[in-house]
């Protein structure tokens, strides 16, 4: 594996004392969410007026998702010297996705059927009135289905998926583009290559618009309590907290759990070597900005190139463990607040119906209702529209699933890598650790995981040309006097003068 050096503790030293506390990236970010959070509260007309700003910047990344998941997985792809590991890398993505997902789903149903918060609320459906955004968001539910997802990862042109934002289907035409290069052989050298500086260019071009990252959180957070206000937390503020508590619990006990005894890391460092993104995701309740530095940092941790170009982009269409959360607790509280008695048996077909339609969900306006829409409307026994229950409070529960769904990424994508061997450990536990400095502030140069040496190509010889390598120099003895040494470096620079 190659990796781009970090410097020791001096050089680190250096860097942050070159560094004022005050231009790093998350501390302007989290200063724009409390300046935001105030403005919202003290004056919501114009805090509402700041809708512009966050989703100029949210929009701005979403335009480089596409392109740098497209090149991130041909790149990985094509570096790998065996298309085997390919296959094993994402059957075994896949299978911890589907374990991890499960396990989101069973801890929200355990939850909310331990405090059962609906109870009481008695909510009529056929008084629950639907409009705007919420009335969209059912209906696209309504009529999605369990196995669209599957149908729908084709895409019917080429360029369709970038426009779209659709990053399913932008990493299935990645998958078959870097077989294909990979396959054709030296004839695919050059597109690799290619690939790797076209990375080199827009995860720079991402460097330029990261710097407004302050100003996106700013205008999202404004947005965000100028709109809902501060009083929507109050209203359904146990349902809340339920949510961030069990998220939390999830996150630190069972991913932390997870990764103290089987990849041997500690998640509070993970927290730490990644508090710059958790901002960015808090700011702007999603994911999607954070996903270009997300693997960035995997790769310098020391993961193969190869297994984060591939487990990364895949877990943000196919591990979700925030919305598997929210969705099972969600569903359940709808239930509960319409009265509507679920056997345990009909919990658990809720849970394999949550499975498929949990996928896909990211990257999508309203993602986390028109699945839970499609959840509703593919069992039929709890009532679609009482989603209007929630839907004041889900803005304020998009930054958590956010934050679990990104977290839940690193996890997995550490765990395949150490499962297929792809994890240098004493790295990961150097820069978790501080030794290491702070990673690049854009993706180094692509090289092969698998990459061998490569003898140098011979010169190009001119007609008549004696080859250099065809004239034997003779092994001078190593005792040779000192004199003799004196004759050849005289003779070299006669001859460089002729």
């Amino acid at each position: 594996m190659t990796h781009t050096p970090g410097g020791g503790r001096a050089e680190q030293a250096v860097r942050i004392a070159a560094t004022p506390w005050y231009r790093q990236l998350y501390v302007q970010v989290l200063v724009a969410i409390v300046i935001g959070v105030v403005l919202g509260w003290r004056w919501p007309d114009l805090a509402t007026a700041m809708e512009p700003i966050g989703t100029t910047f949210i929009t701005a990344m979403k335009m480089l998702i596409g392109p740098i998941v497209f090149l991130t997985v041909i790149g990985g792809i094509a570096g790998v010297a065996d298309l085997r590991k390919v296959g094993r890398t994402g059957v075994k993505a896949l299978v911890y996705f589907q374990a991890g997902t499960l396990v989101a789903l069973l801890t929200g149903l355990v939850a909310i059927n331990l405090f059962r918060l609906g109870d009481g609320v008695h909510a009529d459906p056929a008084a629950l009135r639907t409009s705007g955004d919420a009335s969209r968001y059912i209906s696209e539910g309504e009529h999605q289905h369990w196995w669209q997802f599957l149908t729908t990862i084709v895409p019917d042109s080429f360029f369709g998926p970038f426009v779209e934002g659709n990053i399913l289907q932008v990493i299935f035409l990645a998958v078959v583009f870097g077989i294909a290069v990979k396959l054709v052989g030296q004839t695919g050298e050059p597109v690799t290559a290619a690939v790797g500086r076209l990375t080199e260019v827009v995860f720079k071009v991402l460097s330029f618009i990261m710097k407004a990252a302050p100003l996106g959180a700013f205008g999202a957070m404004s947005y965000a309590i100028g709109k809902f206000g501060l009083s929507t937390l109050t209203s359904l503020g146990s349902l809340i907290v339920l949510f961030y508590v069990t998220s939390a619990l999830f996150v630190v006990v069972l991913l932390g759990g997870v990764l103290a005894l089987y990849v041997r890391l500690n998640i509070f460092q993970l927290f730490r070597y990644f508090k710059e993104e958790f901002w960015l995701i808090l700011g702007t309740s999603t994911a999607e900005p954070a996903l270009p530095g997300l693997m960035r940092k995997l790769h310098f941790l020391g993961a193969e190139r190869s297994t984060v170009g591939l487990v990364v982009p895949t877990g943000y269409s196919f591990n979700l463990d925030g919305a598997a959360i929210y969705l099972s607790l969600a569903t359940l509280y709808i239930a509960q607040a319409t009265d509507t008695s679920l056997s345990l048996g009909q919990q658990l077909g809720l849970l394999a119906v949550m499975l498929l339609t949990s996928k896909g969900a990211a990257g999508v306006a309203g993602g986390g209702f028109i699945a839970l829409t499609a959840t509703l409307s593919t069992v039929g026994s709890v009532p679609a529209a009482g989603i209007m229950l929630i839907f004041g409070i889900d803005k304020f529960m998009s930054e958590c699933r956010a934050l679990v769904n990104f977290f839940g990424n690193a996890v997995a994508t550490l765990v395949v890598a150490r499962w297929e061997r792809g994890l240098d450990l004493e790295r990961a536990r150097a820069v978790l650790s501080g030794r290491e400095g702070e990673p690049p502030a854009q993706a180094p140069a692509q090289a092969p995981d698998d990459a061998t040496q490569v003898p140098a190509q011979a010169p190009v010889q001119a007609p008549g040309q004696v080859p250099a390598s065809a004239v034997q120099v003779p092994v001078q003895d190593a005792q040779a006097p000192a004199q003799d040494a004196r004759a050849r470096t005289d003779t070299d620079k006669a001859l460089d003068t002729r």
